[in-house]
């Protein structure tokens, strides 16, 4: 029975996401077990802490400091980039000498990371054990820290991202546009008067809802003030997650004359809201835009991190799934001229649609499955997926 190490690191929750999918269409192949595994788990508590807090503190409250590190880690040349990833590799092994070796007890025949760090670690051991390893990515853009020698396959989110890594020495062959990995449901259909019905949401009027846990509070608060203003009948679901601090901010806010607020904390059935919507506000992280495009649902993508989250943004206007707004308090007034203007959004749905990719979990467990059973995953180039010079 083939055991497929899924690895990832729960600083954020796109990651984390997509292994879980990932695990989840590997355990659809009879006989294939997948192990799931968090990078954290085998991190001291006090250092989780600190990276999982400084993480947060930087995308959402500290993006230009966030955009002079992101400029710093995103090395041009690949052959620098290589030589860096190297150092950053013997720098950072130290620290999870744990999760290396829990990874030697797990004996697992081949390896998917859906995160740099794992990838790295895991270089040596993949060597020595003859044992394949792949990369996901899980952005629209590619960090030079995905760079590695030795890597047997990348699953990319689109042409776009193939594009990046051809122009860094990876070769063709072992790029694969796959989509990023969401959960297995996005592939199943869902009519969306019935998901309304589930959760007791009107089914006369438009249906916009706001991701809006990862924006600075008072912007989201300024944002969903000014949507409920408007003089289009509309219900205006915000979900603000785990942000405690957004959901105290809202509380008081009230319906407006022809518009209703929902306020939801954390959910279970993001997908089913999604599907319900007529129109999605979030920021666009890698994960919540490609569930959002599998789904078919259009987008106004607010607030980008600097680095891959402005090009998930610009894959989205670009494509004409949706309206980037940088300025959030902006978004009123956008969500008024789409929905006085219902051809445009059925324009923007047909292209979510076309782009979106809801199977890339399942093609991308198959590719590694099948690989495994042919004995034909690619061997080394030169030493790796990606040339020095």
């Amino acid at each position: 029975m083939p055991r497929i190490g899924v690895f990832h690191v729960s600083a954020g929750t796109g990651h984390s996401s997509a292994a879980r999918a990932i695990g989840a269409a590997l355990a659809l192949h009879p006989g294939v077990e997948p192990l799931v595994e968090d990078v954290f788990d085998y991190v001291n508590a006090p250092a989780r802490k600190l990276i999982t807090a400084a993480y947060n503190e930087l995308s959402t409250h500290l993006q230009p400091l966030y955009a002079m590190v992101h400029s710093r880690i995103n090395i041009a040349d690949p052959g620098d980039a290589l030589k860096a990833n190297a150092a950053m590799k013997r720098v950072g092994q130290p620290f999870l000498r744990r999760f290396e070796h829990h990874v030697a007890t797990l004996r697992p025949d081949a390896i998917i990371c859906t995160m740099q760090w794992p990838l790295h670690v895991l270089q040596d051991y993949a060597a020595a054990h003859g044992v394949p390893e792949y990369a996901v990515i899980t952005d629209f853009s590619v960090q030079s820290s995905w760079l590695r020698e030795g890597v047997d396959g990348y699953f990319v989110a689109s042409e776009l991202t193939r594009d990046v890594l051809l122009a860094r020495g990876v070769a063709p062959e072992r790029i694969h546009v796959t989509g990023i990995p969401v959960r297995l449901e996005i592939a199943e259909p869902k009519e969306p008067a019935a998901m309304r019905a589930r959760h007791g949401l009107p089914l006369d009027r438009p249906l916009i809802t706001v991701f809006g846990g990862g924006v600075a509070t008072e912007r989201v608060r300024h944002m969903v003030a000014e949507l409920l203003l408007g003089d289009t009948p509309a219900t205006v679901v915000v979900v603000a997650g785990r942000n405690h601090e957004l959901g105290e901010a809202l509380a008081d806010l009230a319906s407006g004359p022809r518009v209703e607020l929902r306020l939801l904390t954390f959910i279970d059935y993001v997908d089913d809201l999604v599907a319900a919507s007529d129109l999605v506000i979030t920021k666009p992280g890698g994960l919540i835009t490609s569930e959002v495009l599998a789904r078919g649902t259009p987008l106004i993508v607010i607030d980008p991190v600097p680095g891959q989250e402005e090009w998930n943004a610009d894959v989205v206007a670009g494509s004409g799934a949706g309206l980037q707004i940088r300025v959030p308090e902006l978004v009123p007034w956008a969500v008024r001229l789409l929905l006085a203007q219902p051809e445009r959004l059925a324009t923007m749905r047909a292209q979510a649609s076309q782009i979106g990719r809801p199977r890339a979990a399942h093609t991308i467990a198959a590719r590694v499955v099948a690989e495994l059973a042919a004995g034909s995953a690619l061997p080394p180039e030169g030493a790796g997926g990606a040339t020095s010079g």
